[in-house]
């Protein structure tokens, strides 16, 4: 008889890490995840490939409650497998499990513990990172490492990009995993044996602000962390946000926190160097159009430089 597990997943990497579980023949007794918003419309789901599976959906509002751990208990499943839940799972779930319970984080444990960590790893200028599926314990992102797969970081990627390839590693990294977890001969590492940890909390609105003190690389890093179908860097004006959708660092020279139309586009000048912009967003509108992005720059009161 195959194992059984509870899945807990969401995002695109949770989609891609349950896919890669169901192919090793791992019984899943029934996946608990969140109802899709409609800005998420650009993946699919876990509750997708459930529904594909005849897998019983749980949209719990609060997966901690006295009532799921009754509900998980009574199911006696041999594994619990988190894939980028959202809810940090109480200690009390983790003695249900006969062969324990697992999650899969966006990082090379032990570092960038905590939330959003493609995002983060693309903020501070990485060049790798990857994923790790570790034991859990009451403490976040703790626990014994199970399996890693490390992922270049290319100098122009994209939190979209990295997500996509994370949720392929995620799948070949489960695929390959979850055997071993079913008879017991997954190895396990202890995260203390491989270097100092680091944290770091969600990403609020504030994160994403642009600073014309900041160097033009630490700038594209923060464009490219929240690019989209992330709410996007933005500028603070006094008619408001004004998102930076897309930019790419140039040679071109810009006055750091003005403005100027070159040839190749409109320039943004950062600490030491510009940015040739690409996109930018001014409320629900989105516009390519480097004279539409002069306009907005100049209607916002950001200062024209002409060399």
């Amino acid at each position: 008889m195959s194992a059984t597990a509870i899945v807990c997943a969401y995002s695109p990497v949770g989609t891609s890490a349950l896919e890669g579980l169901l192919e090793t023949g791992i019984r899943v007794l029934g996946l608990y995840t969140y109802a899709q918003s409609a800005d998420e419309a650009w993946f699919t789901a876990p509750a997708a490939v459930a529904e594909r599976h005849g897998i019983p959906i749980h949209l719990e509002p609060n997966f901690n409650a006295d009532g799921v751990y009754e509900r998980i208990r009574a199911q006696a499943p041999d594994l619990l497998l988190s894939f980028y839940f959202r809810e940090m799972i109480q200690g009390r779930f983790l003695d249900l499990p006969r062969l324990g319970a697992f999650n899969l984080h966006g990082s090379l444990l032990p570092k960038y513990r905590g939330r959003a960590p493609l995002n983060w790893v693309l903020v501070k200028g990485e060049t790798e990172t990857g994923i790790t599926l570790h034991a859990m314990t009451p403490k976040p992102d703790d626990g014994h490492i199970v399996a890693q797969s490390r992922l270049p970081i290319a100098w122009d990627e994209t939190a979209l990009s990295l997500t996509w390839r994370a949720a392929e590693a995620g799948r070949e990294l489960v695929r390959a995993i979850a055997p071993h977890l079913a008879d017991g001969t997954a190895p396990r590492v202890d995260q203390k044996t491989l270097g100092p940890s680091t944290y770091f909390g969600g990403r609020k609105p504030v994160d994403s602000r642009l600073d014309f003190a900041m160097p033009v690389t630490e700038a594209f890093n923060q464009i490219r962390a929240v690019a989209d179908p992330w709410p996007n860097a933005f500028l603070e004006t006094p008619k408001g946000p004004l998102k930076v959708a897309w930019a790419l660092p140039t040679a071109l020279p810009c006055p750091s926190g003005c403005f100027r139309q070159s040839g190749e586009g409109t320039l943004l000048g950062f600490q030491d160097g510009a940015l040739l912009l690409h996109a930018l967003r001014r409320g629900d509108l989105r516009s390519e159009r480097p004279t539409e992005h002069a306009l907005w720059l100049r209607e916002a009161g950001f200062t024209e430089a002409f060399l």
